[in-house]
């Protein structure tokens, strides 16, 4: 098992905690996320399952750098239950640096806002995805262009200190031109950041069946073709990349991802919520009744256990570190984590530079090349199969 920092070293180390809220009005056709739609006192019973399950978590004294409400449709819960899921994080962990939370357009109240700035959130996230109402229609959206307006009027005019918008690319039947309009639309919004996700298949989504079954297609060259444009696009209208998909102004960068995608410390509540802490990687079972029943009898983070080797966390700090702009270094990481598999790993960069995938600085300092970032998975997937092969010693 990895090590882990105590002391001083432990209480600096930035925490970040991720409360999911898996209560749904419907089901988008394209989302795998764990939603379930809201029934008798089911959220009642949710907010004081989620304060009784922080209650079990060991904060060692810490208090959390970044908080992030995701879901689901954390917008559905009503004022009153924003501020009692509120009160318990700030009881827990304190005041959060930033405090994120996504919003579907639908969702989006003068209360639920005035209750949201009330509790200190700084961010606002809004599930965008496109302003056409017709490419809405195709993923199950269940909002208009006509609420995107009034929400973004709302969020903006309550002063949060940063509002992102969500879209999404390479849709079923999507033109460039239908692109390039989302992406001026955006551009005319002017938010402080701007997430854009290339659609994908997950399993057991109705995007999927749609895909088994011949109704929708993919096409890799086109998805290409709209992440550089899309990435060439933002650069010209002032917004930096600073990851595959993300782009913001100058001191807009979301910390909590950042927090994560460094593979520093985090801690999940409610059902499916993950954890990384303690020396181990665990989550919440994706299941409402059998997350209650484990908060219940004072058990977290049940499901998917594994120990936090120096091994996890540096493929997982390459795999991730990569997909930002200015990438990781070799150094760095090699102390952080020691471990005989790195050997391996430093195998794969001649290939991979040669490939043009690939830039290195004298320092150790790596990054992906546009061309690499296009295919930062197949990367990754090469990082991972390095860091899990037998080492070979050779005798002396």
């Amino acid at each position: 098992m990895a090590e882990i920092p105590t002391g001083q070293e432990k209480a600096q180390a930035p925490l970040g905690v991720y409360i999911h809220v898996p209560f749904c009005a419907t089901t988008c056709d394209f989302c795998a996320f764990y939603q379930t739609v809201p029934k008798g006192d089911a959220v009642r019973r949710y907010l004081d399952a989620v304060e009784v399950e922080a209650g079990l978590i060991n904060w060692e004294g810490r208090q959390a750098e970044t908080a992030f409400w995701g879901g689901g449709t954390p917008g559905l819960l009503r004022p009153a239950d924003i501020e009692q899921l509120g009160r318990t994080l700030l009881a827990h962990g304190g005041m959060p640096k930033e405090w994120s939370v996504e919003l579907a357009p639908a969702t989006v109240t003068e209360d639920r806002l005035s209750a949201l700035k009330a509790l200190g959130v700084t961010r606002i996230s809004m599930g965008v995805q496109s302003f056409n109402d017709g490419l809405l229609d195709a993923l199950g959206r269940q909002h208009t262009t006509t609420q995107i307006y009034r929400a973004y009027d709302l969020i903006r005019a309550k002063g949060f200190a940063s509002v992102n918008i969500d879209l999404m690319f390479a849709l079923p039947n999507q033109t460039e031109e239908q692109w390039h309009s989302d992406l001026a639309e955006a551009m005319r919004l002017a938010p402080d950041h701007l997430s854009t996700y290339c659609l994908t298949f997950e399993e057991d989504t109705a995007m999927w069946v749609k895909l088994s079954q011949g109704k929708v297609k993919l096409d890799v060259n086109k998805e290409a073709e709209f992440y550089l444009q899309t990435w060439a696009y933002l650069e010209q209208a002032g917004y930096q990349q600073y990851e595959v998909s993300n782009f913001a102004r100058p001191g807009h960068r979301c910390l909590h991802n950042l927090n994560t995608w460094n593979m520093q410390e985090w801690v999940g509540l409610g059902p499916s919520g993950a954890s990384q802490q303690g020396g181990w990687r665990s989550s919440n079972p994706p299941d409402l009744t059998r997350w209650h029943a484990d908060v219940a009898v004072g058990r977290r983070a049940t499901a998917d256990r594994v120990a936090l080797t120096h091994e996890l966390l540096a493929a997982d700090s390459m795999i991730f570190g990569l997909r930002m702009n200015e990438g990781v270094s070799l150094p760095r990481l090699q102390k952080r984590f020691p471990t005989p598999q790195w050997a391996g790993v430093l195998d794969l960069w001649p290939k991979l530079l040669a490939e043009g995938l690939l830039t290195a600085t004298p320092e150790g300092r790596i990054s992906l090349t546009e061309r690499g970032r296009l295919v930062a998975d197949a990367i990754g997937a090469e990082i991972l199969e390095a860091f899990e092969s037998p080492v070979n010693v050779s005798a002396k």
